[in-house]
């Protein structure tokens, strides 16, 4: 990427458009994660032609309005299953609440959902998790459950078992194949099956060939009831950072559209180190884009000025972030909380919760720098881009990077 950052820097003073566009695709490509980005291919093809064309007022467009999409969309997940499968601690460990937080889904031993109950995430409102009752239910035939429960309005649907998945599941998953939604099976309370396990056969207990028995056991069930090649995810609740969870994380990102990829990412907990390296791919691409963004918007004279990154900007940059790594004050107090300590006591292991401390540089090159960037930015053009996209780039960069690294930080204080 820094090798892309210097050649896009020299095309851009030259105004070589042309291996601006030829370059734009492959590092893109690069810069990614695994699960995929927030650009479309239409989207990309759209910029890579206006790039090429050198038109800069279309590039920024477009460039935004991707980011607008991804930043607004709307998602909408069913969660269904039987009674006492998991399905409320499934969608309480999707939206980072404990069970007794206030607007958690209702957990308990006898069936709690009668009704479709929408969840919204805390952080991300667009986002609504729909806690459905099984396809047993007294209210929901299996012949006229997707009809009841409004099929359309969901991006993909989740089927939940503790045990065995029922004819009712497979079924049902047959009908929503059929009209062109995903779903996925998930094993909930594996974590209970390996107590148990264990507890009833200590001597020749292996936690390897329990869950490959469980896999299987779900696998052969769902063929022989009908659903082709199924995947299975083992995963619990209450350790979601063990067993399938990141797998289903990662399929779930993978099959989503574009634009929905990017908020599905964020929301997700931090609950390993992998979890956090896949959210700060999403922002590093999102990072990217508006560097590349304000670089082209800063050709325009008097631009900068209107559309810069000043210190409340940053400060709100940073915030931001926070919040996406679950260090907001609100987690930070939690985390205090959980760790019976201080949030002075946490300040003190982290960098990213003292704003000023990351920003204040009162060097001679730094106040140069500055004094350059305001000359630049009265008259445009190339050089202008050039210091808008490296101001943007590393500013946000520091910002992301060290947020990143306070959460894995704090991750392993708490385990």
């Amino acid at each position: 990427m820094d090798l892309y950052i210097t050649a896009f820097l020299k095309n851009m003073t030259g105004k070589n458009f042309q291996q601006l566009a030829a370059d734009f695709v492959p590092e893109y490509s690069k810069l990614i994660s695994k699960s995929g980005g927030i650009l479309s291919p239409e989207s990309l093809s759209s910029i890579q032609a206006a790039l090429q064309e050198g038109k800069l007022k279309d590039v920024v467009e477009k460039i935004q309005q991707s980011l607008t999409e991804a930043e607004n969309a709307s998602l909408a997940v069913a969660v269904i299953g039987e009674s006492g499968t998991g399905k409320s601690s499934f969608i309480n460990a999707l939206r980072g609440l404990s069970h007794e937080e206030e607007g958690s889904a209702s957990v308990g031993v006898v069936e709690t959902t009668m009704k479709k109950t929408p969840y919204q995430h805390p952080k991300y409102p667009n986002v609504t998790f729909w806690d459905l009752p099984g396809t047993g239910t007294p209210n929901f035939h299996p012949d006229t459950y997707l009809e009841t429960v409004g099929f359309a309005e969901y991006d993909f649907f989740i089927i939940i078992s503790s045990s065995r998945f029922s004819f009712n599941d497979a079924d049902l998953a047959r009908k929503i194949n059929e009209m062109g939604k995903k779903f996925y099976f998930v094993r909930t309370k594996i974590d209970s099956d390996l107590y148990n396990e264990k507890k009833f056969k200590p001597k020749s207990f292996k936690s390897e060939k329990v869950l490959q028995q469980i896999r299987d056991y779900c696998l052969a069930n769902l063929s022989n009831i009908g659903v082709l090649e199924p995947d299975v995810f083992l995963i619990s609740n209450f350790d979601v950072g063990d067993f399938d969870f990141p797998k289903l994380e990662q399929t779930l990102l993978k099959d989503l559209p574009a634009h929905k990829r990017h908020v599905f990412a964020l929301l997700l907990p931090d609950f390993c180190d992998a979890s956090i390296e896949m959210k700060r791919d999403f922002l590093k691409e999102k990072i990217w884009l508006n560097a590349m963004k304000s670089g082209v918007l800063s050709f325009i004279p008097f631009m900068p000025f209107i559309n810069g990154f000043d210190l409340p900007e940053q400060e709100m940059c940073l915030k931001v972030y926070r919040s996406h790594f679950g260090l907001d004050d609100k987690s930070i107090e939690k985390i205090a909380e959980k760790l019976g300590t201080s949030v002075q006591d946490i300040k003190s292991y982290t960098k990213s919760l003292d704003f000023w401390h990351l920003v204040k540089d009162d060097s001679i090159a730094t106040k140069a720098m500055k004094c350059a960037e305001s000359f630049c930015a009265f008259k445009g053009g190339p050089l202008s881009a050039v210091v808008q996209f490296l101001k943007i780039y590393f500013l946000h960069s520091k910002f992301l990077n060290t947020v990143a690294d306070d959460a894995k930080i704090l991750l392993r204080m708490m385990k």
